[in-house]
């Protein structure tokens, strides 16, 4: 309590209340209530004293009032009931005194300014509660106007609760978080010091909450059961209706505001469970149909639903991809998304994966290679690559059991359909069209890479950073290449290379090396012109007998480099090639080739890394991302089976040994293997072979390791992407999100629901990228008066009709003005400066004012 009133008062009355010939003035303080005894000690008066008087001491006070001081000014206080004057020790002095009449609640009152006399017995009932400093001054940091009994209560339930705003709905929430938490002490506190039947008043009045059960876990049951039948639309089970709100579209407001807290994030959701839990919500689940279950985000056993519904009808072939698709994208917009974010991920991929499978299961019939080829490149990478991320996100579930038939039917599906239909018909392909090393039109061979693809680059002057990441295949390329062209300005062009036989690192990297003649060496392995192709600094030898300012550099190294030192490494370079080792790093290495598709993931991460530094640090135009090989990966075990026994060789024949090829000085007959001349290839020696499985076999060799492989002819090993970067500063070369916009042509709101569409502008593409956006409403004073609504713009149709969205909003039921200004606000949260993408100027003039107003 803040006694500068009191004080001031006092000294008053010792000037103009000295009595007629005295020379000072004493004054007498009866406080039967004790209202101030907490307070007195603290009282420092300007030109009196302070004596309390207690039932003991009365005599002692007589004496120092009549003999030890006889002269200063005096305030008697006590705490307690003015006596008779029969039992008034002190009735002598009282004649010649006066006295001091006040009480708490006035003193309150006039120091808040409030001017209101009704509300005086209300400021009486709350005096414990003002009595408290810490308290008092959390209530007078709200500058509340207090206009009547409401504004005074929701204060001092703010400041109890430490509210940081005086609004029920933050009071709410504080309970509530205590509530999550299996804890009371607010509510404690409010009943010691404030008014718990004022606070179950004002939730009926504001909340529609109607039962006599008077507790925090009944409320919150009414908050969410309500939100659901709001939500739904949907007729729930009987035993639920009694905790229906009288106010749906108020507990529709405060719920959702309540999900989209981010500190109040793990309170709703232990709250959501405890009730889910509460009502036997999974058991009544199966009445309401999965498109409607989709749209509501109350509890999280739907999820659970939705994610067994889709596991299992994929798992049972029941197709409907589309309609699978839909739901996930609609769950994308949810609460509880982010908790089941990587089980939709494993999911989206599984369905994509066995959708692709369907569409393609009677296209494998033999054609040409170079037709093979071009159905690879347009298509059938793509199961390569669903194939890739279902795996990378299964690997991250915490729980594996629940997909895991799907998962079994995914790996079943890809070896023995997809792979073992693909690696049948390729090499038969491959030996009637290009065994002997045959061209193909549409696509360069690896080996003719540097003259073909950077020859004319350096020729005309243009500097040309080439960045060779190992075992980079064509999938996941077509991946990166989106990856980049949303990161930086400029175009991308993807084209596929008949890469080299074997598909192995060293002929791999020496084939992308320029030079004039290509040859093998026992004992140097493969080297160009004499020099060999192993290492940075004879790679750097190479490539400077092309061009002498030239050089060669690992892609770790570039990464810990410094903007300065980019500079001083390529200062007079016009030719630069960049060995990045990431992918092959994790599968040639059997304690993580399990790993592999997260190292893939890595991989995109540092070589856009690594593209950004070198546009930024060098100003680089021109960046060509390729690699050595790509790979063939499996996840479940080999059987006997997938191993050809090589049975007893000449080792004097052999050079190289591998589990996909075998190279080897002369022709090989060895059962379900192609061998492939490499004199197209090498100068010398001749009649060099390489001898290689036909379909996805694996040579027997001994060690682990055998699911990641490459050195075989499958077009997953052999199918080498280029990805050809050109750096342009324009800013209609730099990727944008698209628009939305609201298409509603009115700008007043009539109904408290109503609906709102709103239209992407244009299709996804390379340069134009989703957006999401909450949407809600706010008054003139920036609070929230609706509930929020998410748009996920990432649609690649070109028809307008699938770019729209029609949004379904509910305004809190209190009163609106139609001569004010309210905002229909759409917010980027991913922006990190400035997040509201639109604010747009409304009215409100509803016609009917209740809850029901649609």
């Amino acid at each position: 309590m803040n006694l500068t009133e009191v004080q001031k008062k006092l000294e008053e009355s010792f000037q103009q209340k000295i009595p007629r010939g005295g020379s000072r003035s004493i004054i007498f303080w009866y406080d039967e209530e004790k209202e101030f005894v907490e307070d007195i000690p603290k009282l420092e008066l300007q030109g009196g004293k302070v004596l309390i008087l207690e039932d003991n001491n009365a005599f002692s006070i007589k004496y120092t009032l009549e003999k030890e001081d006889p002269t200063s000014n005096y305030l008697i206080y006590s705490p307690m009931a003015k006596p008779s004057n029969r039992d008034n020790w002190l009735m002598d002095i009282l004649k010649y005194s006066s006295e001091f009449f006040t009480d708490k609640a006035s003193l309150i009152m006039r120091e808040l300014g409030v001017e209101e006399e009704h509300l005086t017995p209300v400021f009486k009932k709350h005096t414990t509660f003002f009595n408290n400093q810490e308290r008092y001054r959390k209530f007078q940091s709200y500058n509340i106007s207090i206009q009547d009994e409401e504004d005074l209560e929701i204060g001092i339930l703010a400041a109890l609760t430490k509210a940081d705003f005086p609004k029920l709905d933050e009071v709410m929430k504080a309970l509530l978080i205590e509530e999550s938490q299996s804890t009371d002490k607010t509510m404690v506190e409010i009943r010691k010091f404030g008014d718990e039947e004022a606070l179950w008043k004002l939730i009926e009045k504001y909340y529609g909450y109607h039962r006599e059960e008077k507790t925090m876990e009944s409320f919150i049951t009414m908050l969410l059961v309500t939100h659901f039948s709001y939500t739904t639309g949907e007729k729930i089970p009987e035993t639920w209706e009694t905790y229906l709100s009288t106010k749906p579209n108020d507990v529709l407001v405060f719920v959702n505001q309540l999900m989209n807290d981010r500190s109040f994030k793990t309170g709703y959701d232990q709250m959501a469970v405890n009730v889910e839990e509460a009502i036997n919500f999974k058991e009544y689940m199966n009445q309401w149909k999965i498109e409607e279950l989709a749209k509501q985000d109350t509890f999280k056993g739907i999820d659970e639903g939705v994610v067994q519904w889709i596991a299992r009808n994929l798992t049972e072939n029941v197709g409907e991809y589309d309609r699978y698709r839909k739901v996930i994208n609609q769950r994308r917009k949810t609460h509880w998304f982010s908790h089941f974010e990587i089980t939709y991920e494993t999911l989206y991929y599984a369905l994509s994966f066995l959708e692709k499978i369907k569409s393609i299961e009677d296209a494998f019939v033999e054609t040409t290679a170079e037709a093979m080829m071009e159905n690879y490149e347009k298509s059938y990478y793509f199961v390569d690559q669903c194939y890739r991320k279902f795996y990378f996100h299964y690997d991250q579930l915490e729980d594996k059991e629940l997909l895991s038939s799907l998962k079994d039917l995914i790996e079943n599906t890809y070896n023995q359909g997809f792979l073992k239909k693909l690696s049948y018909l390729w090499p038969k392909l491959y030996e009637k069209d290009l065994l002997n090393g045959q061209e193909l039109p549409a696509y360069n061979k690896q080996q003719h890479f540097y003259q073909k693809e950077v020859a004319p680059l350096v020729d005309s002057g243009d500097r040309v950073f080439v960045i060779i990441s190992d075992a980079l295949r064509f999938e996941a390329a077509k991946e990166l290449e989106v990856k980049i062209n949303k990161e930086l300005r400029g175009t991308t062009k993807l084209k596929g290379l008949q890469g080299v036989i074997p598909s192995a690192t060293n002929l791999g990297m020496a084939s992308i090396l320029p030079g004039k003649a290509l040859s093998y060496k026992e004992d140097k392995g493969y080297v160009i012109d004499g020099v060999s192709t192993e290492g940075t600094e004879n790679r750097t030898a190479i490539l400077q007998n092309a061009n002498s300012e030239s050089i060669a550099m690992l892609g770790k190294d570039l990464l810990e480099m410094k903007k300065q030192e980019y500079k001083d490494v390529f200062k007079g370079k016009k030719l630069i090639y960049i060995y990045h080792n990431i992918i092959d790093a994790f599968g040639d290495h059997a304690a993580t080739e399990r790993e592999v598709f997260a190292g893939v993931e890595k991989a995109f991460d540092e070589i856009v890394l690594l593209t950004k530094n070198l546009v930024n640090h060098v100003s680089a135009t021109n960046i060509i991302v390729t690699a050595d090989h790509g790979f063939i990966y499996r996840r479940s075990p080999l059987m006997e089976m997938d191993k050809i026994q090589k049975g007893k060789l000449d080792s004097g024949k052999i050079l190289e040994n591998k589990r996909r090829y075998i190279l080897a000085k002369e022709e090989l007959h060895l059962d379900d293997t192609v061998s492939i001349s490499m004199d197209h290839l090498l100068q010398e020696p001749k009649g060099l072979q390489a001898i290689v499985p036909k379909g996805d076999f694996r040579f027997k060799v001994p060690g682990s390791g055998a699911n990641f492989v490459h050195g075989g002819l499958s077009l997953q090993e052999i199918f080498i992407p280029m990805i050809q970067f050109k750096n342009i500063r324009k800013d209609e070369y730099k990727a944008k999100k698209v628009r939305v916009s609201l298409t509603n042509i009115t700008r007043k709101v009539t109904n408290r629901i109503f609906n709102l569409d709103f239209f992407q502008e244009e299709p996804i593409d390379e340069k134009k990228l989703s957006v999401s956006l909450k949407i809600y409403f706010i008054d003139e004073h920036g609070e929230r008066i609706s509930n929020e609504n998410i748009i996920i713009a990432d649609s690649r149709s070109k028809k307008p009709e699938e770019r729209t969205f029609k949004e379904k909003f509910t305004l809190k039921n209190k009163t609106y003005d139609k001569a004010k200004t309210y905002y229909l606000v759409m917010e980027d949260e991913e922006e990190k400066v400035e997040k509201i993408y639109e604010k747009i100027p409304f009215s409100i003039d509803l016609l009917i004012n209740d809850d029901f107003g649609f």
